[in-house]
C-alpha cells in the first residue's frame, strides 16, 4: 500500500511517503521553498499545501499522485469544537477548520492527478503519536505527546500494543503547556512557534525564581492530566522588546518556566508509568524537542529507555499519520530507518552542479581526511553529505563543523551564523567514546537529551560545554554514520579529541541547507574555509581568490 502523509494545518508543513509498512521518504517543505518553518502558524495559510516535498517523495519512488493508495492529513477537522467553546482567543479558527476540511481538493490541485477520494483524517495527536510509538524502535511501548495544540486537545498519554494505540489520557484546551512556552517565547521578544529553542538556551542562564508563582498556573492534576493556562507573565517579569538586550530577570524567567515544565512533564511521565508499567517510553510533540526536560525524564523517570521521534515537532505528523494509516489497513509498519529521510545527491550530480556554478574544487583521496585536517587547523567546515535530515537537528549530513578545544570558537560559530551569543552548539562524538566524556542517555544519535560534561573534559572541550556544564551531543556509530566516523576518527588522531563541534549548516532565520545550490549560497555569504559536498572540496582561498 502507497501512502503519503500530509502535515499542513498549522506549522512545519511536511510530507512522508510509506510504501508497504516501510519508510521511503520524508522531507519538510522549508528545505524546498526556503522559508523557514515552512509557514507561519496561522489560520490563513492552513490551505498551503507541502506540495514541493510531497512531490519529491513521490519522484523518490517513482510514483505519480494517482499511483497514490492514500494520503493521510494529520488533522482532523471533525474533531475539532470552535475556538472560543475551547477558551482560545483565535477568532478566525473557524478559517483553519473550513481549510482542513477542503484539505482533499488542497491536495488534489497541489498534486494533480490525486483522486481527493482517498485523503484520510487522522487525528493529530494520534499522529504524532504513531511518529513515535510506531516509527520508533520499541513495540509494546508507552508514549506521550504533548505541543501546542491539535483539534481540541493538548496532549494524549497511552500505549502501543504492536501497532494499536490505546488512549489513557489527554488533556482538553485551553490547558496546553506548549502554548504556556509559546507565550513565555513571545514575552521575552522572540518568535512564537518559532523560537522556543532560545528559551530553552536562556533558561540555564538564569535561577528558577519565579517557580513558586508559576505553579499556581502550571501543574499536573495527579490524574494524567494538567493545569496550564492563564500565566501572567508580567506580573512576573516585564516583557523584553525584540532586538533588546535580555535581563537577568528575563533569563530567571526563562529557567523558571522550563523548571514547572519539567516537574510537571515528570509527574505525567509518572502517572503513565503507574498506568501502563512497562520499560520503554516513547515521546513526540513539540515539547519533546525540550532536550532538558527529556533528559530529567530519562534520568529522574521511571522507564529504562527513552526513545524520542527526530522529528518531534509537527513536521513528524506527516510521518505519523501515514505509518498510523498504514497500521489500520495491517500493513505492519517497520521503524523508521534512520532521521536521514531527505535529498540526497550523486556525487556525478553533485560534479555537475560544481562545473556548472564555475566554482574550483578538488576531489581529496578521502574527504573524512581532508576535513579532520581542516579542524585540526582551526578551520570552519560546511559539510553537506548523503541524504538531508528530518526534523531541526543537524546530524551530521548539513553541519557546520569546528574544533572544539577553542573556547572562543563558539562565539566565532554563532557570529558565521548571525545569531544571539548566548545559543550553544553541539559536541559530535564517537558513540564508543561517549560515555568516557558525557554522562547521560547513551546512544543519542538525535541530539534530544543533554548530557553533564565530565569535569576533566570541561577544559579541553570547551566549545561544546554550556554555560550549565551540560552539552547537547550526537553519538555516531560508524555501522550507519561511516563517514561521519572517519572524520572523528581522522580528527581524534590530529588532535587526542575524539569530539567535533556540530551545528546546524544555515545562517540566522533560515531553514538548513538542503540542495548543493543551498551550499553554495551559504558558503559563499559566510566566513566558512572548507566546504565538503560529497567527495569534493571547495576551499574559500581558491574559490575567492
Amino acid at each position: 500500500m502507497r501512502i503519503l502523509g500530509i502535515n499542513a494545518v498549522f506549522h512545519d508543513p511536511a510530507a512522508a511517503l510509506v510504501i508497504d509498512g516501510r519508510t521511503v521518504a520524508a522531507a519538510e517543505e522549508e528545505r524546498f521553498s526556503r522559508r523557514k518553518h515552512g509557514k507561519r502558524p496561522v489560520p490563513f495559510s492552513a490551505w498551503e499545501m507541502p506540495e514541493l516535498s510531497a512531490a519529491w517523495c513521490l519522484a523518490q519512488a517513482g510514483l505519480s499522485p494517482a499511483d497514490l493508495d492514500a494520503v493521510a492529513y494529520s488533522f482532523d477537522p471533525g474533531l475539532a469544537a470552535p475556538a472560543d467553546s475551547l477558551g482560545l482567543d483565535d477568532p478566525w479558527d473557524h478559517l483553519r477548520q473550513e481549510y482542513a476540511r477542503r484539505a482533499p481538493s488542497f491536495l488534489a490541485e497541489a498534486l494533480p492527478g490525486l483522486d481527493p477520494s482517498i485523503v484520510r483524517f487522522v487525528p493529530h495527536h494520534m499522529a504524532h503519536a504513531a511518529s513515535a510509538g510506531i516509527a520508533g524502535p520499541h513495540r509494546d511501548t508507552a508514549v506521550l505527546v504533548l505541543d501546542g495544540r491539535g483539534e481540541s486537545a493538548s496532549h494524549l498519554s497511552g500505549r502501543y500494543h504492536g501497532d494499536r494505540l490505546e488512549v489513557l489520557a489527554a488533556q482538553r484546551l485551553p490547558h496546553s503547556l506548549g502554548l504556556v512556552y509559546e507565550e513565555l517565547t513571545e514575552h521575552l521578544g522572540f518568535l512564537r512557534s518559532s523560537d522556543e529553542y532560545k528559551v530553552m538556551a536562556l533558561a540555564s542562564y538564569g535561577k528558577p525564581r519565579f517557580l513558586p508563582e508559576l505553579r499556581q498556573w502550571v501543574h499536573s492534576d495527579g490524574k494524567g492530566g494538567f493545569a496550564a493556562h492563564g500565566v501572567e507573565w508580567t506580573a512576573l517579569a516585564p516583557a523584553r522588546r525584540p532586538g533588546t538586550d535580555w535581563t537577568q530577570d528575563h533569563a530567571d524567567l526563562a529557567a523558571s518556566a522550563q523548571a514547572v515544565l519539567e516537574e510537571t512533564l515528570l509527574d505525567l511521565v509518572g502517572w503513565l508509568h503507574a498506568e501502563t508499567g512497562g520499560r520503554e517510553l516513547t515521546m513526540a510533540g513539540g515539547v519533546a524537542l525540550n532536550c532538558v526536560a527529556n533528559s530529567r525524564i530519562a534520568a529522574e523517570g521511571p522507564y529504562e529507555r527513552v526513545w524520542v521521534q527526530p522529528a518531534a515537532g509537527d513536521a513528524g505528523t506527516a510521518l505519523g499519520a501515514a505509518l498510523h494509516l498504514a497500521a489500520a489497513h495491517d500493513e505492519s509498519p517497520q521503524p523508521m530507518p534512520g532521521a536521514d529521510l531527505g535529498r540526497g545527491w550523486t556525487d556525478g550530480e553533485i560534479e555537475a552542479f560544481l562545473k556548472e556554478a564555475a566554482v574550483p574544487y578538488d576531489r581529496p583521496a578521502d574527504i573524512a581526511e581532508a576535513v579532520a585536517g581542516t579542524l585540526a587547523d582551526d578551520g570552519i567546515v560546511a559539510w553537506f553529505q548523503g541524504r538531508s535530515e528530518y526534523g531541526p537537528r543537524a546530524l551530521g549530513h548539513r553541519s557546520l563543523l569546528a574544533h572544539p578545544g577553542r573556547a572562543e570558537n563558539l562565539e566565532r560559530l554563532n557570529r558565521v551564523k548571525g545569531r544571539e551569543e548566548f545559543r550553544p552548539v553541539a559536541p559530535m562524538v564517537a558513540e564508543r567514546r561517549a560515555a568516557d566524556i558525557f554522562d547521560g542517555p547513551v546512544p543519542s544519535p538525535y541530539m534530544l537529551f543533554v548530557h553533564d560534561v565530565a569535569r576533566e573534559w570541561r577544559d579541553r572541550i570547551p566549545a561544546v560545554v554550556h554555560v550549565d556544564g551540560t552539552a547537547r551531543i550526537q553519538t555516531v556509530d560508524p555501522g550507519s554514520e561511516p563517514l561521519v566516523a572517519r572524520m572523528l576518527d581522522a580528527f581524534e588522531r590530529r588532535t587526542g579529541l575524539p569530539v567535533v563541534v556540530n551545528t546546524s549548516l544555515n545562517t540566522a532565520g533560515r531553514p538548513m541547507v538542503d540542495s548543493p545550490r543551498d551550499a553554495l549560497e551559504c558558503f559563499g555569504s559566510s566566513p566558512v574555509d572548507l566546504l565538503a559536498i560529497g567527495p569534493f572540496a571547495v576551499r574559500r582561498g581558491r574559490a575567492f581568490a
